[in-house]
């Protein structure tokens, strides 16, 4: 017999940003340019003070420049971008300051109310201002009095893009450069949450005034359908519906749907706002309570209560004429009620594993 492992676990790792690797290559680059240097390694200031150190993943010259690069790691986070690679094309310019273009892989803003106006590459202020005091700091130090052209990259860039929200938000030609702090956060999912943020901006800037947040594509199709809701009225909030209520405080609509797999719905009704099986799951005994007060008698919710999944339990109450999913939609609405403002109109729908509707509430049926 094997004796037990004493070793505790392993805390996970934290990574860096798109936006920190960037700036990572702007230092190497313009240490290429203005001192005929390459380093293999450079440190970065990220913007609450703290120094990392990069790797720099060869040179390459370009028309004008010089293009360096690194690969990002975004530690134990399950980001889209970890281990690839990011580059810098660096330019010296005659005119003062630093201007950004988008080089293969970043993407362009074509639609109204992200922070960046239409036509601007896809890097964000932190991103922006991290490169250019980089770069200001080395103008100084090496004596250059001209200013800079930097277009980021991502390798295979467009490809990854087609696994965000980047395209509906409209987003096109690949990633964007994130990150407001320098690093990442293992399982914070920050980029995800930010794209929730700008669906729901894109949306706001665009005259649509009903959203519906999502759990899933069937649950999508479902409430698309339903109602004939245009894409880009359309938030896939996967797990995190804590980000869309949260955030309706700050950039209200008028309607917000929930539509979502019923497991998930029950997660909320139970007061979770995530809804992913590392930080919640289906509490059994309070799907019991739920199936009661939806008419169950004591022996089925007995058999609740030692249910092996929320399928099984749905398929029992069905059977039984019981419209258990309707009152997980009820108790999820009160609990997402209680964090959006009044002047928002709410409903909730669950859906099946096929994506049919098996139940909703609306608050004037409560």
């Amino acid at each position: 017999m094997w004796p037990e492992s004493s070793e505790s676990p392993q805390p996970l790792r934290s990574g860096l940003t798109t936006g920190c690797c960037a700036t990572a290559c702007c230092v190497a680059a313009v240490q290429a340019l203005l001192k005929q240097r390459r380093p293999d390694n450079v440190e970065v200031l990220l913007p609450r003070g703290k120094t990392v150190d990069l790797v720099i993943e060869g040179y390459e010259p370009v028309d004008g420049g010089i293009s360096a690069g690194t690969i990002k790691d975004a530690g134990d986070d399950p980001d889209v971008t970890h281990g690839a690679r990011v580059f810098v094309e660096l330019r010296l310019v005659s005119n003062k300051g630093v201007s950004f273009k988008a080089a293969a892989g970043v993407g362009t803003v074509t639609r109204e109310g992200l922070m960046l106006a239409v036509g601007e590459p896809a890097i964000n202020p932190v991103p922006r201002k991290m490169m250019t005091e980089h770069l200001e700091n080395a103008a100084y130090t090496y004596g250059y009095e001209g200013g800079f052209e930097v277009s980021v990259g991502i390798e295979k860039g467009d490809q990854i893009a087609l696994k965000t929200m980047n395209p509906r938000l409209g987003i096109l030609g690949g990633l964007s450069v994130l990150g407001t702090t320098g690093i990442v956060r293992p399982y914070s999912c920050a980029a995800y949450i930010a794209s929730i943020h700008q669906g729901i901006d894109v949306a706001r800037s665009n005259d649509i005034h009903h959203i519906a947040a999502t759990t899933g594509s069937s649950s999508e199709a479902a409430i698309k359908d339903h109602y004939g809701l245009p894409e880009m009225a359309l938030i896939e909030m996967g797990d995190f519906v804590g980000a869309v209520l949260k955030y309706l405080k700050k950039a209200p609509v008028s309607k917000l749907s929930i539509c979502g797999g019923f497991g998930k719905l029950t997660k909320l009704a139970n007061g979770h706002l995530d809804l992913n099986s590392r930080s919640s799951s289906i509490d059994f005994q309070h799907l019991a309570q739920l199936a009661a007060q939806a008419g169950a008698d004591r022996e089925l919710t007995d058999w609740i209560k030692t249910a092996n999944t929320s399928v099984q339990v749905l398929k029992a109450c069905q059977l039984k004429g019981i419209d258990l999913a309707s009152v997980v939609c009820q108790t999820a609405l009160l609990k997402a009620r209680s964090i959006v403002p009044v002047d928002v109109e709410l409903e909730i729908w669950a859906v099946d594993r096929q994506g049919d509707f098996v139940g909703n509430a609306t608050e004037a049926a409560l």
